[in-house]
């Protein structure tokens, strides 16, 4: 059978051969991308190697690496990348991560600016390379990465209380652990401490892009104001989610009080008529969260050791002030390209050989 389309007769199977030759393409510009992005990260880190053992052989001083800057870009005009903060940079790369990655991360898989951020703004290894695995796992912009650094996501992430281990299979309820944090940062809502529930609500689905980031990735917006009903009686689900890694739906309950044990019970119910009336077969147990302004920890725990469904209970911030650094001797920067050209400068001083310009 042959099907026309704009005047044109066409096999039958175009579509499905369309949509694949459109899969081998993306597949293949993707690949070219990480190919040339690695071909970039082994050219960075070898001329920022080049540099740091130039330094250490014959004792360049910081009028060298400008000249060095001046004839790249001269020789190249077209490539970014060759000024001489940049180049600075290619050697702090070299000197931390001599072989070319930030702890078992393969520091290839990164942007240039990536790697820089990690570099420049977390001194502990360990963070390093936790923040390194979460950008590629999560496809993270640069903007997106600084802002998980500023906001402390590893010290947030997994760390809402739960019930997960006791209702949910060991593999479901470790991802699932791992999916919540405590606290939620609204921040850029631009509400005051004493905003109510569906105040919060009506920003957060205004700022629907914002607040998915801050959930974290594999959340799919289903609805707010969710409608339910149960044997004549109607019930309305705050904002309900489904989490396509856990291939499950997500209620999500906004408390703007303390926790109360009631609350859990509430959230069980919803969990009970989302796993009835509107889970597939194939869709793992719903999982709820209940975000409220403050909770006591042990309350928390004992509420949720009674409740039959899988629920999460984590605070929520309207307005914080900014976490202290996460290394207090970690240089900016600014402070990073001075601390580079005291110590070319230093080295020139001490009457070295340098290479003739």
């Amino acid at each position: 059978m042959i099907m026309k389309r704009s005047g044109i007769a066409l096999p039958k199977d175009y579509a499905k051969w369309i949509a694949e030759l459109k899969r081998r393409i993306a597949g293949a510009r993707h690949r070219a991308l990480l190919a040339a992005n690695e071909e970039q990260i082994r050219l960075y880190h070898d001329i920022g190697r080049e540099i740091l053992q130039r330094q250490e052989r014959q004792g360049w001083g910081a009028k060298v690496i400008d000249r060095v800057s001046a004839d790249l870009r001269a020789a190249f005009p077209d490539m970014k990348g060759l000024s001489v903060s940049n180049l600075k940079y290619m050697r702090f790369f070299a000197q931390e991560c001599p072989h070319r990655t930030i702890g078992q991360q393969s520091a290839d898989q990164l942007p240039w600016f990536h790697i820089v951020t990690l570099l420049t703004k977390i001194s502990d290894s360990g963070l390093r390379e936790w923040y390194a695995h979460e950008a590629v796992s999560n496809a993270w912009s640069r903007d997106v990465l600084d802002a998980q650094i500023l906001s402390q996501l590893h010290l947030r992430q997994g760390a809402a209380v739960t019930n997960f281990r006791k209702k949910l299979p060991d593999l479901q309820a470790e991802l699932a652990t791992n999916i919540l944090k405590d606290p939620y940062h609204f921040d850029f809502l631009g509400l005051g401490e004493e905003a109510h529930e569906r105040d919060i609500e009506n920003a957060l689905i205004r700022h629907i892009t914002r607040f998915l980031l801050e959930l974290g990735a594999g959340f799919a917006f289903v609805g707010r104001q969710f409608h339910l009903e149960v044997d004549g009686e109607e019930f309305f689900i705050d904002l309900l989610f489904y989490h396509t890694r856990l291939k499950c739906y997500v209620v999500v309950e906004l408390k703007a009080t303390a926790f109360k044990p009631d609350h859990a019970g509430q959230l069980n119910f919803y969990l009970a008529a989302v796993d009835a009336q509107i889970k597939a077969p194939d869709d793992k147990p719903t999982i709820g969260l209940l975000l409220c302004k403050t909770k006591k920890r042990l309350i928390a725990e004992y509420a949720l050791s009674g409740i039959d469904k899988p629920v999460g209970v984590a605070e929520y911030q309207l307005v914080r002030t900014l976490p202290e650094p996460l290394d207090n001797c970690l240089p900016t920067i600014e402070m990073l390209e001075t601390e580079l050209s005291r110590e070319f400068e230093n080295t020139e001083d001490r009457g070295q050989k340098q290479p003739a310009e």
